[in-house]
């Protein structure tokens, strides 16, 4: 194996890691995906395959974390119950398995995936200082909250497709509409069906959001994850992709100086093409998907 062939694959295993916890990309909920008795609750040719399926989503995914950082109940829940310090690929290899077993499992599968982490919300509780300093409660449980990380994330999912991705069926009301699913399957209630309504909703949480030294310790780490030295310039250029499409509010409350879209749009292409030629264009989750499927039609 010549030099750039091996970092090639450094940068590929590192990435690998990141998204599901094995350097090989498969471990056993991923090949689960293989298994199964029906499409779930997606499916081939729907906008959540479309954009979940994709490279762009470590962009996005990076986007989302920053964004969720903001909610100051949100944050309290991280820093209190989970081992982001400790073990940070563990946290974003739970929230990655959320997301691809909901999106690319079939039905069964969702729901006892949905079902552990309805499980794991109803433990954690705990308090946070509001801006005045006052002492509030939380619960990962309360609809509300739940309902922030929500639209955190198909916004930001959608925000960095839209730069880095492909065509979505039916467009990004397809999209926020289809995913409305997801959250109302782990409690979320007044989920946004539309582009408008999820930006509508975003905007619901302007007086809520701040930024202060949680937040901003917070998002050093997420800046500096710990990565196998070969993956992490890569993982750079992704972080800079997710913090150019940031709004100017955001970034101001995250402190966090964006390089202009323009000078970012062409780095990040070129780190994600490269990224697919060392993994692949489709995940392992969307090709198992895709077999089970497959599978499932022969039988008919």
């Amino acid at each position: 194996m010549n030099v750039l062939a091996s970092a090639q694959e450094l940068i590929a295993s590192g990435f690998r890691r990141i998204v599901s916890g094995d350097p090989d990309g498969q471990p056993e909920w991923v090949r689960e995906l293989a298994h199964g008795m029906d499409a779930g609750y997606f499916g081939p040719g729907s906008a959540p395959w479309a954009v979940h399926g994709s490279l762009p989503t470590l962009v996005g995914g990076v986007r989302a974390l920053l964004t969720q950082t903001l909610h100051p109940a949100a944050l309290a829940g991280v820093r209190q119950h989970s081992r982001y310090e400790s073990d940070a690929l563990g946290r974003l290899v739970g929230t990655s398995q959320w997301l691809t077993v909901t999106t690319f499992g079939d039905t069964a599968s969702v729901d006892r995936e949905c079902a552990r982490v309805k499980g794991m919300h109803r433990r954690v509780t705990g308090e946070f200082a509001d801006a005045s300093g006052a002492r509030q409660a939380y619960a990962a449980s309360d609809p509300n909250l739940l309902r922030w990380v929500h639209i955190a994330f198909t916004e930001s999912f959608l925000a960095t497709h839209l730069v880095w991705g492909g065509k979505i069926p039916g467009g990004p009301d397809a999209y926020v509409r289809e995913w409305a699913k997801a959250g109302e399957l782990v409690g979320v209630t007044d989920v946004p069906r539309s582009h408008a309504e999820l930006k509508e909703a975003m905007a619901s949480y302007a007086d809520v959001l701040r930024g202060d030294s949680d937040t901003w310790d917070t998002v050093r780490f997420i800046r500096q994850v710990p990565l196998p030295r070969a993956a992490g310039p890569a993982y750079a250029v992704l972080f800079a992709g997710a913090a150019s499409t940031l709004s100017a509010e955001q970034a101001r409350l995250l402190r966090i100086r964006r390089t202009p879209l323009a000078v970012t749009r062409p780095t990040v292409a070129a780190a994600l093409g490269a990224l697919s030629l060392a993994v692949g264009s489709q995940s392992g989750a969307l090709r198992n998907a895709r077999h089970r499927i497959s599978r499932l039609n022969v039988a008919a």
